[in-house]
This record gives C-alpha cells, sequence and structure tokens, in this order.
C-alpha cells in the first residue's frame, strides 16, 4: 500500500497517474498548500524539503520518497510497467523526464508565478517565461513529428510532461500552430487512468482548486 501526500498541482498529479496507471493500491492525504500543511514538523520528516508530493511505501519498511521524478521512477521499477529496464530504452524515458523537470516544470512555473500569482505585473518577466516555454513546447512538437508518444511506448516521461503541458493556458501561451505536440495531448488526456488520476486529491469546485493554487503559490513566494 502507498501512501500519497499531494495536493492539486501538475507535480501530484503526475503520481496519482502514475499510480492509477499501475493499477496501485493507494490512500491519498489531501496537502493544502494553501494552509500550509506542506510546513508541518509531521510532514517535514517525510518529505524535509517541505513540498508536494511525497510517498510513503507501507509494504517497504514505511519507505519515504519526495521529489516527483523519483517517485515515478520509483513507482515504475516497483510496477514493472512505464519504464523500460533496457539500458538505451530506460534513458530514452529518463531523458524526456528530465527535460520537464529542468524545462518545462520550471519555464511554466514562472510564467504562472509572473503571469498570475504575482501582486505586480512585470512585463519583461512575463514575455521572458512565455518565450521559453514555447521554446520547450516547440522542441517537443518537433521530436513528435514522428512519434506517438515521447520516447517509443508510452511511459512516466509522457505522464510528467502532459500534466504540465494541459496547463498551457495558465501560463498565458497556446498550442496554436503546435500540431504534434496537440495530437499527443490530445492522445493522452482521455486515458481512463489519466482521467482518474486528474480527480486527485477528490474532486473540488473548480473555484475552490483555482483559489487553494493561487493562495497556496502566493505563500511560496514570500
Amino acid at each position: 500500500m502507498i501512501d500519497l501526500y499531494t495536493s492539486t498541482t501538475p507535480n501530484g498529479w503526475k503520481i496519482s497517474i502514475t499510480l492509477e496507471e499501475l493499477g496501485m493500491d493507494y490512500t491519498v492525504h489531501h496537502i493544502r498548500l494553501d494552509e500550509g500543511d506542506q510546513r508541518t514538523e509531521e510532514y517535514l520528516k517525510i518529505n524535509p524539503n517541505g513540498r508536494i508530493p511525497t510517498i510513503v511505501d507501507r509494504d517497504n519498511d514505511d519507505f519515504a520518497v519526495f521529489e516527483s521524478g523519483a517517485i515515478m521512477m520509483y513507482l515504475a521499477d516497483k510496477g514493472g510497467a512505464l519504464l523500460p529496464k533496457e539500458a538505451k530504452r530506460r534513458s530514452l524515458v529518463i531523458q524526456w523526464l528530465m527535460f520537464q523537470m529542468a524545462g518545462i516544470g520550471p519555464m511554466m512555473g514562472q510564467a504562472n508565478v509572473f503571469y498570475r500569482y504575482a501582486p505586480e505585473k512585470i512585463p519583461y518577466a512575463i514575455a521572458r517565461y512565455q518565450r521559453e516555454v514555447l521554446r520547450l513546447f516547440g522542441v517537443l512538437d518537433k521530436h513528435l513529428a514522428d512519434k506517438e508518444y515521447l520516447a517509443g511506448d508510452y511511459s512516466i516521461a509522457d505522464i510528467a510532461n502532459w500534466t504540465w503541458v494541459r496547463g498551457y493556458e495558465w501560463s498565458g501561451v497556446s498550442l496554436d500552430g503546435l500540431d504534434n505536440l496537440q495530437r499527443w495531448h490530445d492522445l493522452i488526456k482521455d486515458r481512463p487512468a489519466v482521467l482518474r488520476g486528474m480527480e486527485v486529491p477528490p474532486r473540488i469546485e473548480m473555484q475552490d482548486r483555482e483559489k487553494e493554487t493561487i493562495e497556496g503559490a502566493r505563500k511560496f513566494l514570500v
């Protein structure tokens, strides 16, 4: 049994979707970022960085794993799917997973901060991060020109990138003209496990979800 500590963010959805795709049993603990749950002494014992998501593997001596990419790799190895064992194929998946973690995630995160959360709008910062998001989207689009998925078969690399790309409007950008990326996005969005994973934590009203996201993000900025 896996305990999942998560919230309504792309990094959180990366893990709930992975768990659903692997068919693993898990218990959800909703970390309310706007209420500071991630900073409690109890939570910091399992995630010293005070961020989400985190898992605790109750079947492996209560082993805790934090950082979303590390969690995805741990779960894929545990479940025997979504991450190949053969060295070259495995490396391809990890490369595109790292592309999300080092590029798509941070750049969209900064675009979100300056476009949505910051109390003062700074046009230069907004334009700078939106341009970089679109550059990275272009990398994905070109790579997907002759590929169904990022690294051959559907993998944790697709899940990780998709949970962020799907929020393009939140970053103030568009998928217009990125036909390969749009096709890939649409291919993944209706997968049953993806639909289930996107409802974790359990559905709350969209207005409340956006409020939690915005308030949580603003507290990180102080």
